[in-house]
């Protein structure tokens, strides 16, 4: 046990490649010294691993290596550095060793705390290797951001993450989820946090990096991450930065036409909002991890199959670990101090006024709405039929197919923030956060169109009853059909005798 685990600190896997000996590559680091190489030195025996070992830390020298960028910190320069630096390895060494190497080329491109210590501290790292030699090549890049206060603490960080990244490129990528896991090995996600990672070339030829991606959540690499509608896997501060941000939380298990019209009425009101006018907006889907894991246990294909679907229909996905929403944006005030407007249907809105959840706040729930409330944050409010709301309280969802009652449901009440009743001890609060916009009613709604919920549409998908189509966007009809989500089957209904 104790042989496992020093053959897993820094030094000993700089070692144990270092006397690996077909591995032979390039060291390239921009921005805090040469953190990763300089382990690799320490470690003993580099000369059989390192080819050369660089910085172009001044710009005007950077740019005639690597051409000019807009940015120096940023997947685009780091792809610029991969290209050139292996380009030129196989050049120059391919003809001579190519037979017996595996070439790999290691860089990152970073910006460490200033003297100042004003600046955003984070950076790119990525590796290109051979699985085989004169074999093609395969890729893992990763964002860090650091969270040490001290230079030299951030950058002994990056010594350490750098190692990890090229020990599990070479020893791990049979596992990702293992890689994912080790790139945090002799170090915390308090000192470094990993909030996006890609891996390409047929050495991942079977990885889905939008699972990779849920694995930097589960193993508490970082707090959130992002899909494009196109199942490209962003990067949060390139999409949030400076932009206003619209959010909508739920399952999407699957997607329904409430979820689209909750965003799309939202959206129409938050466009309108004096602080937004004029200004870019950022419009999310938000699936949380305890939501992905109700069931007991990550369901990797259930996972993929809404963020396709949500993608589907054209909407960016965020993943997140936040319960709290008062958490969630404060991770949105990160990257941008713009408005930021959040779409819930009334039961959220009730989870919010439950004080269960806030024991671990000194303030209690008058700290979580002073933190939830603090800078330019809007609640916007969907309605709900009474007769729902009844069963939401009795059992903590409408039950399936409930809300299709006929006479009940024509019948019932429209429930809205302004007639919603809260506990007694809390309507005074309730009562300021309405009188003064903090929350809003949602209006323009499809009032044909409130008694759908994702519960009673999965169970009707699962009991293969047609009328499951009626409740959903017609390209998440077809996707269901076309994959098979959700426990689709063709055929008649169970239970039909047919």
């Amino acid at each position: 046990m104790s042989e496992q685990k020093d053959l897993m600190t820094t030094n000993r896997k700089a070692l144990t490649i270092n006397l690996d000996e077909p591995k032979y590559g390039t060291f390239a680091e921009i921005g805090a010294g040469q953190e990763v190489a300089r382990i690799f030195f320490q470690a003993g025996g580099a000369a059989g691993t390192v080819a050369k070992s660089m910085s172009a830390y001044d710009m005007t020298f950077s740019d005639a290596i690597y051409g000019k960028a807009p940015r120096y910190v940023s997947r685009e320069r780091l792809g610029l550095m991969l290209d050139h630096e292996y380009t030129l390895l196989i050049e120059r060494l391919g003809e001579k060793r190519g037979a017996n190497t595996t070439f790999f080329v290691f860089a990152d491109t970073v910006a460490a705390r200033s003297y100042k210590g004003t600046n955003e501290c984070h950076g790119w790292m990525g590796i290109r290797f051979q699985t085989e030699p004169h074999g093609p090549h395969s890729d893992i890049m990763i964002h860090v951001r650091m969270w040490d206060k001290d230079n030299l603490l951030q950058q002994q960080a990056l010594g350490v993450v750098g190692t990890n990244l090229i020990y599990g490129a070479f020893y791990l990528r049979a596992d990702p989820e293992e890689l994912i896991r080790s790139l945090l090995d002799n170090i915390g996600p308090e000192r470094i946090e990993v909030d996006m990672l890609k891996m390409t070339g047929p050495a991942f030829a079977k990885v889905d990096n939008r699972l990779m991606s849920l694995y930097l959540v589960r193993h508490k690499l970082t707090n959130a991450v992002m899909f494009g509608p196109d199942g490209e896997v962003l990067q949060p501060s390139e999409i949030l930065y400076k932009k206003a941000v619209l959010v909508e939380r739920g399952s999407f298990r699957p997607v329904t036409h409430v979820n689209v019209d909750m965003l799309n009425c939202a959206c129409a009101q938050f466009m309108q909002e004096p602080q937004v006018k004029g200004k870019d907006v950022v419009v999310l889907m938000e699936i949380t991890m305890n939501n992905l894991l109700a069931s007991g246990g990550l369901d990797a294909n259930d996972f993929l199959s809404r963020v396709d679907l949500l993608g589907d229909i054209g909407f960016t996905v965020l993943i997140s670990d936040y319960s709290e929403y008062y958490r969630l944006t404060s991770y949105f005030r990160r990257y941008t101090q713009e408005m930021i407007g959040v779409a819930l249907g009334i039961n959220n809105l009730l989870e919010i006024f439950n004080e269960k959840y806030y024991e671990n706040l000194p303030g209690g729930i008058l700290e979580n709405f002073g933190r939830l409330f603090r800078n330019a944050v809007r609640l916007y409010i969907y309605p709900m039929q009474q007769h729902a709301y009844d069963r939401y309280l009795e059992v903590g969802y409408p039950a399936a197919g409930e809300q299709t009652a006929g006479s009940s449901f024509a019948s019932s009440v429209l429930l809205t923030a302004k007639n919603l009743q809260v506990d007694s001890h809390l309507s005074n609060l309730y009562a300021h956060l309405l009188e003064n916009h903090y929350i809003e009613c949602i209006v323009g709604f499809d009032k044909n169109i409130l008694n759908i919920f994702s519960r009673d549409v999965l169970q009707r998908i699962q009991n293969r009853d047609p009328s499951w189509e009626s409740m959903v966007p017609e390209p998440v009809v077809t996707a269901i059909k076309k994959r098979g989500l959700f426990g689709y089957t063709a055929g008649p209904a169970a239970g039909d005798g047919k």
